[in-house]
């Protein structure tokens, strides 16, 4: 079983011929509603390619809370909710796509703390973190066997999570303070260019195939849940960094949060 800590949203994606500007409107070409957030997408990805999946995450009891269960749900993904008596509205993230270009306005968690649910958290082959609800993220770290950190935006909490992380996620864009990164691997994603992996020292590429991209939202997030699913399942970190690339290549090629799922063997 495969355990993903984290951020659940209801994502409002909007496709465009193009980004607007300032105080510019635009006609959505299409509209789509479903569970967003870089563990939920990630959970999401695990559970299409065959792994039994459970996201914790906070989503409450107001009525938008019903629409990321109910996506998660219908996705095979078990969820537990630490907010369950929480009447707020969840975390809502609205998503312009044109093209291979993305506009993401969110307020994502805030500021809300919320404790390990009452029936604490199950026992995982591997368990994966973005930082997202920090009580949950290090009660996770701290019971986990194999630990996966999805590292996008430098987070204070990671100071406490990556010494329990045998692989740590970054994009390049993450700029953690000086000789905090410390993991027995660590991986660094380039959007189209090839994936580096640092191992004792020694850093090696991963090739990614070039694609024709429509749709790169949730591409890192899609990368991050096919990594755990293939460690899961066995694989050496070479050959779950190469089959991360090619489902993530399967998710920039087609538009839409869930469609892509569709072309997604495991």
């Amino acid at each position: 079983m495969i355990l993903c800590v984290g951020l659940a949203t209801v994502d409002l994606v909007y496709r465009v011929d193009r980004i607007p500007g300032a105080d510019e409107k635009a006609q959505a070409t299409s509209f789509e509603v479903a569970a967003g957030g870089p563990a939920a997408n990630a959970a999401v990805t695990a559970a299409a390619l065959g792994a039994p999946v459970t996201l914790v995450t906070a989503i409450g009891s107001h009525p938008l809370g019903a629409l990321i269960r109910s996506d998660l749900e219908d996705h095979g993904v078990r969820v537990l909710d630490a907010a369950a008596s929480s009447g707020a509205p969840p975390p809502v993230s609205s998503i312009v796509v044109a093209a291979d270009q993305r506009t993401i306005i969110s307020r994502n968690a805030g500021e809300q703390q919320f404790a390990v649910p009452p029936e604490g958290l199950p026992d995982a082959a591997v368990t994966l973190v973005d930082g997202h609800h920090p009580v949950l993220a290090v009660a996770a770290a701290r019971a986990a066997r194999r630990l996966v950190v999805d590292a996008g935006t430098w987070r204070p909490v990671f100071a406490d999570l990556l010494p329990h992380a045998e692989v740590v996620a970054c994009s390049a864009a993450f700029r953690p303070p000086t000789g905090v990164v410390e993991a027995p691997h660590v991986v660094v994603t380039h959007g189209p260019g090839p994936v580096t992996w640092t191992v004792a020292g020694v850093t090696r590429s991963i090739p990614v195939p070039p694609v024709e991209a429509v749709d790169t939202a949730g591409a890192g997030d899609a990368f991050h849940g096919a990594l755990a699913h293939a460690l899961a399942s066995g694989s050496t970190m070479e050959d779950a960094l190469t089959d991360a690339v090619r489902v993530a290549g399967v998710r920039v090629r087609h538009p839409g949060p869930r469609q892509w799922l569709r072309s997604l063997s495991p």
